[in-house]
């Protein structure tokens, strides 16, 4: 049978038609939905947040709707979860069906993360942490689109209870918010601290500010030392009732994430002495630190916090793992796959990803010292641990990278 010219020439415009639309196009545009805590007192926290996250954007080549992550032309859409996980679903339904977000980045509160988790990936679409990161996320409930820039919630922890295993301690209170995070970094501790025990566990409200009662149990306990995780507005409160009670004489705090460049001018000199355990070193010494904390401060006017950096370097992450995927924007988990294997170039250094999707990274001993001109100020010292998070195992190998 003969085909005629007209014909022919259909043909082979219909088969090319098919073959452009199998390759993927960097014209697709990608929908972020970012979800952040911009009210009540987890604000404090969501506004460090999204600092970095708008300044890794502008160091990523995007400043506006439109722009280009990863050579993928990009929108952004903002939500507030007033850290309540009734309101987080609510908000990333939104995201997910009204404004078709393939991506939801941010988070500052586990409990809303673990709250959302599964529409999100019902729906296909990437889960991009740059704070919350619950353990049940390394293990049992790993994803294949998940990924994070921040760290494993107990990380710290576990540095702590391995500083105060060094420092001889024999015995301490562990405090920390009644939610997942708090049980997760209190365990974290215990699961470390080997040279003596918690003989009490503190479960306060989260958002709690009032730790009269918590701070008269502390006093009859009498422990060498305490185990804090009170992040934001409750690690200020927490700091200032401790040293106006006059309990904390004689006792050793451990702190994790209640002490930063943030919170520390509003506590001030009742910080003096705490240990904290932080894998963010202010003073290091790389390019791209130098770079990060010059231009934050010209930007916003303040400095940052570890929460900044997590988020600040989102954006560059995902630039990487778009570029190593083609573009595939319809490929959520093959996105996420590329940005596991990517280098992370963090202020933090070059570090690099576990196969369920947390970074490997450095512990740093910070304390709280005077400086010459009386103020306090946060020293980073020795470095405490590097290795992969306690939970990576339990994820089961289908959905590793």
């Amino acid at each position: 049978m003969t085909v005629s010219f007209p014909r022919r020439i259909a043909v082979v415009f219909g088969l090319l038609g098919l073959a452009m639309s199998a390759t993927p196009s960097l014209a697709q545009e990608l929908r972020i939905g970012f979800v952040n805590t911009t009210s009540g007192g987890g604000a404090l926290l969501g506004r460090q947040m999204e600092n970095g996250w708008k300044l890794g954007l502008e160091h990523a080549g995007w400043t506006k709707d439109g722009d280009k992550i990863g050579g993928v032309p990009t929108r952004i859409f903002y939500a507030d979860d007033q850290a309540k996980p009734d309101v987080g679903i609510k908000e990333v339904d939104r995201l997910l069906r009204q404004d078709k977000a393939q991506i939801i980045a941010g988070i500052v509160f586990s409990n809303v993360a673990l709250a959302v988790q599964k529409m999100i990936f019902d729906a296909n679409a990437m889960l991009l942490s740059t704070n919350a990161a619950a353990a049940p996320f390394a293990g049992a409930q790993c994803s294949l689109l998940f990924v994070s820039t921040s760290f494993i919630t107990d990380g710290a922890a576990e540095a702590i209870g391995e500083m105060a295993t060094k420092d001889g301690v024999k015995t301490v209170v562990a405090l920390a918010p009644n939610y997942q995070s708090g049980k997760d970094n209190i365990a974290g501790f215990e699961r470390t601290f080997k040279s003596g025990k918690v003989v009490e566990q503190m479960l306060f409200k989260l958002g709690e500010t009032d730790f009269q009662a918590d701070l008269a149990k502390i006093n009859a306990l009498k422990p060498q030392a305490i185990f804090i995780f009170a992040p934001g507005a409750m690690g200020i409160a927490f700091m200032k009732q401790w040293v106006a009670s006059g309990v904390g004489k004689g006792i050793k705090i451990y702190s994790m994430y209640v002490i930063d460049q943030l919170t520390l001018p509003a506590i001030g000199n009742a910080a003096l002495g705490v240990v904290e355990a932080n894998h963010w070193n202010h003073d290091a010494d790389n390019p791209r630190n130098k770079r990060f904390l010059k231009d934050y401060v010209a930007k916003f006017g303040s400095a940052p916090s570890f929460l900044s950096v997590h988020s600040y370097d989102a954006p560059e992450l995902l630039a990487k793992g778009l570029q190593a995927a083609a573009g595939r924007t319809d490929d959520m988990a093959g996105v996420v796959r590329a940005m596991r294997k990517a280098t992370l170039d963090s202020p933090r250094g070059a570090i690099g990803f576990n196969f369920n999707g947390f970074l490997i990274q450095p512990y740093w001993r910070v304390t709280v010292e005077s400086g010459a001109d009386g103020k306090p100020f946060l020293r980073a010292g020795e470095k405490i641990m590097e290795r992969p998070d306690s939970y990576g195992q339990e994820c089961p190998a289908a959905r590793r990278i």
